[in-house]
């Protein structure tokens, strides 16, 4: 397989951020189909030339050309689409969360498991250039067996009330990437998760049984712990930071800035805010997991983020949920995993 030609579902921000980046920027690999197309993206795919436009995703994977699949479908297509393009011998790319089900999950783990299909799910943060020189330093033994974890993430504003309603919620939607990346700078077993939390903004987001602001304690099997604290209003913008605390030492990345200009007076040192959102903040890091994932396929290498990962990251977003639901600490065991 010298050149990987892809089929792509789902053409929202994060489908088109997919697309451009293989245009634009991976000489080994191409998307020569999408499907599913809104009537919005018609004018954009024509102007970039895709080879063949399916109305239907089932459609698409009859498409013997097609060899890798993107899928960024909304989150509620994603088991379908993942079963069918199993079932057609394509390499996958899933966004998170492979679905809201744990029983879905388990079941698609198991299909590509069994089928052979190489997978990967869209934890695009474990390709950030800064939290991969965390992951460095703790792989090196710089800072020695990690003991606390500490992850900060706020948004500078909510989702749309329609968006909430789908998406899971705060655990299954957003802090979902920080449990993910807290297991992927550990790699420790999570045993037990506390969370507690509450709404300051949309009194609606509350009426849906979600919530706006969270706390969650992970307690590892060698007893480490990491502590993640999420909001969805951020008045100073995308709060990105994390610090991993060991025996020998600590290594930390912190926030973006929009620019590296500051100014001092007799009031303070002044400088920029945070980068605007996830897809400036993130946007090396999406370029970097395609390019590890068609560098995978091309070598026939294992992936890393593989739906064992996706499995693991929802099983801790459905405890975490349970937790605050029930205002206790929920064991993992408790779940048939």
């Amino acid at each position: 397989m010298k050149q990987i030609k892809f089929g792509l579902v789902g053409l929202g921000r994060i489908g088109k951020i997919h697309f451009e980046n293989i245009r634009l920027n991976c000489e080994n690999a191409s998307v020569i189909a999408v499907s599913n197309l809104g009537p919005d993206n018609v004018k954009w795919i024509n102007k970039r030339g895709v080879k063949h436009i399916y109305d239907s995703f089932s459609s698409m994977m009859l498409n013997d050309e097609i060899n890798a699949v993107i899928i960024s479908s909304p989150t509620a297509l994603h088991s379908e689409h993942i079963i069918q393009a199993a079932e057609a011998g394509k390499a996958i790319f899933c966004e998170k969360p492979i679905d809201l089900s744990l029983e879905r999950v388990k079941n698609i783990h198991t299909l590509v498991k069994e089928l052979k299909i190489p997978f990967m799910v869209g934890f695009n943060r474990r390709y950030d250039p800064s939290l991969m020189k965390v992951k460095s330093d703790i792989k090196n033994g710089i800072i020695g067996k990690p003991q606390i974890i500490k992850i900060t993430s706020r948004d500078p504003e909510p989702p749309s009330i329609d968006y909430i309603k789908t998406s899971g919620g705060l655990f299954l939607d957003m802090a979902i990437h920080d449990f993910d990346i807290a297991c992927f700078m550990n790699q420790q077993k999570v045993i037990s998760v506390y969370s507690s939390g509450t709404v300051f903004g949309n009194p609606n987001i509350k009426k849906l049984g979600d919530l706006d602001t969270a706390i969650t304690t992970l307690t590892f099997e060698n007893g480490s712990i990491a502590s993640i604290d999420n909001s969805r209003k951020s008045a100073y913008g995308y709060d990105q930071r994390i610090e991993v605390f060991g025996n020998l030492g600590i290594t930390a990345s912190n926030n973006k800035l929009a620019d590296s200009h500051y100014f001092a007076d007799s009031n303070g040192i002044h400088n920029s805010n945070p980068l605007g959102f996830f897809i400036e903040r993130y946007s090396e890091s999406y370029l970097l997991i395609l390019k590890k994932f068609i560098y995978c396929l091309l070598e026939n290498k294992e992936i890393p983020n593989n739906s064992k990962v996706g499995l693991n990251a929802l099983l801790i977003s459905l405890a975490a949920k349970k937790s605050f639901e029930e205002n206790r600490v929920v064991e993992l065991n408790e779940f048939d995993y």
